[in-house]
């Protein structure tokens, strides 16, 4: 007797090896930020549901996690179409969204990675104004506008918040200056981390600031965005990347997907993202909650 239930143990727990050795295990990047924390714990539980046995890696820095990808260490990440096209293809044209999806589908097809079905967001630059600067300049509604105000009012020397990656890139303040034939120097640009220029747009200590339009933050401060009105912003719409090996041991991963990246929009993501970065809700319950609200068949 003890040895059949000795003989059944054993079974059962083969079986359970067996049954997990089945799953395919698909190993997810994420980058430092918090939308990119959510769409990889979003992605990982949705797979994990789909049978996928899930491995998530965050807290990357972008060189770091696109090497990582194309030597195979990860399979699977949520990339954007002017991080590719920029940081990565060193293309310098302006091409609007459909086109810039398009030259990073067949630019990185050649490095073995393959763009899937994009999300409906644009995670992109762009210039916000504190709640009380846009009541008190209701005229100011894109950037060509808050140059002619900064200019007429040169003597005020209003501030400027931008994070220290962009205010140092060739692709960002330079370009953006240059294009907008703006009067930006060191008197009145405050460089800080990326988290902290919203912290001065709350608190009204600068006159406008640099943000990024999915951020959550927009609507809990009260934030006005501001027109690009000259384009200069590249579009940075997200979608799924993965390497072109995986894909081929698992081409259902592309229709599986796809249907999760379809759910994601401007207003929703900036949702997420001010649960975790407003509300402090963790992005694993957030993501959770999110699935159930959504169920995809």
């Amino acid at each position: 007797m003890k040895t059949s239930s000795f003989l059944l143990g054993c079974m059962l727990l083969f079986a359970g090896f067996a049954q997990a050795a089945d799953k395919p295990v698909i190993r997810i990047g994420a980058r430092v930020f918090t939308e990119q924390t959510l769409l990889a714990e979003i992605t990982s539980q949705y797979l994990r549901a789909k049978g996928y046995d899930t491995r998530v890696t965050g807290g990357l820095g972008s060189n770091l996690a696109r090497s990582a990808q194309e030597s195979g260490q990860l399979d699977l990440m949520w990339e954007y179409t002017g991080v590719s096209l920029v940081a990565y293809n060193h293309v310098t044209e302006k091409l609007d969204s459909a086109q810039s999806y398009t030259k990073v589908k067949e630019l990185d097809a050649k490095k073995g990675l393959i763009w899937l079905t994009p999300s409906k967001f644009s995670n992109t630059y762009a210039l916000a104004l504190p709640e009380k600067t846009a009541k008190a300049y209701p005229q100011i509604n894109s950037i060509s506008e808050l140059n002619t105000v900064m200019q007429a009012e040169a003597k005020t020397n209003h501030l400027v918040a931008l994070d220290t990656e962009f205010a140092n890139r060739s692709d960002g303040l330079d370009g953006m200056v240059d294009l907008y034939g703006m009067n930006l120097t060191r008197k009145n640009i405050r460089q800080m981390d990326a988290g902290l220029v919203y912290t001065a747009l709350r608190n009204g200590q600068v006159f406008a600031g640099l943000v990024y339009t999915t951020d959550g933050r927009l609507n809990a401060f009260k934030l006005k965005l501001l027109e690009d009105d000259k384009h200069y912003f590249p579009d940075y719409t997200a979608a799924p990347v993965v390497r072109q090996d995986y894909l081929d041991a698992h081409p259902q991963l592309a229709q599986e997907i796809k249907p999760l990246a379809e759910l994601f929009d401007d207003e929703t993501m900036r949702q997420l993202n001010a649960r975790v970065d407003v509300d402090h809700e963790s992005p694993s319950s957030v993501a959770a909650d999110f699935l159930r609200q959504h169920p995809i068949k």
